[in-house]
């Protein structure tokens, strides 16, 4: 279960975001908006190619680190286990990347992979709540943490019962990690996708 946890770890840690932008001329990520590796971030740059290919990236990694302990762990008779290490691993990595000291994303993309490795109904809970919020409120911050409360819920509901307590510990997580913008919407001055932070 270690190892897949390094895995997920070391998948997880591949900071995309901050690659992409280098990469095109956009400056360095760190020093952008709220300093987060993530594609939110990244549309503050004013790329949305950029902050699209992000998303994608940060979910295939997540995705990836967990398809492989599926297949590396599978033939053990609990394969849940390593499984969930993975995921977990994935989105720590995306988080708290060792190479960038300690300092990443929030997570909300790279947790949608982890859950479309996981069981693809789960993931498709967590994209509809995301993606709707997004669209109704426009406020990216809660839109994810939306989804990533809803995502236990929902593997409770369709009975995956085995990722509940991992996906319980994410959520936190997460909830955790935008503990700022939280204080913002209490605020009211968290600001909406396309204006101006």
């Amino acid at each position: 279960m270690i190892a897949a946890l390094v895995l997920g770890y070391l998948l997880g840690s591949v900071p995309f975001g901050l690659i992409l932008t280098r990469l095109f001329g956009a400056g360095d990520l760190r020093d952008i908006g709220s300093g987060s590796i993530g594609a939110t971030n990244v549309l503050r740059t004013g790329s949305k190619g950029l902050a699209g290919a992000t998303l994608l990236l940060d979910m295939a990694k997540g995705f990836a680190a967990v398809v492989i302990a599926w297949e590396v762990f599978g033939f053990f008779g609990r394969p849940w286990e390593p499984v969930c290490a993975a995921g977990a691993g994935a989105l720590l990595g995306h988080c708290f990347p060792l190479w960038l000291g300690f300092r990443g994303g929030k997570g909300v993309a790279t947790l949608m992979g982890v859950l479309l490795g996981f069981a693809w109904p789960i993931s498709a809970a967590y994209a509809a709540v995301w993606i709707g919020m997004l669209v109704f409120t426009r406020i990216s911050s809660l839109a994810g943490m939306s989804a990533a409360v809803l995502a236990p819920i929902a593997a409770w509901v369709l009975g995956y019962f085995a990722f509940v307590p991992v996906l319980s510990g994410l959520a936190v997580l997460v909830l955790f990690l935008h503990r700022g913008n939280i204080a913002r919407l209490r605020a009211g001055t968290e600001p909406k996708v396309g204006k101006a932070k």
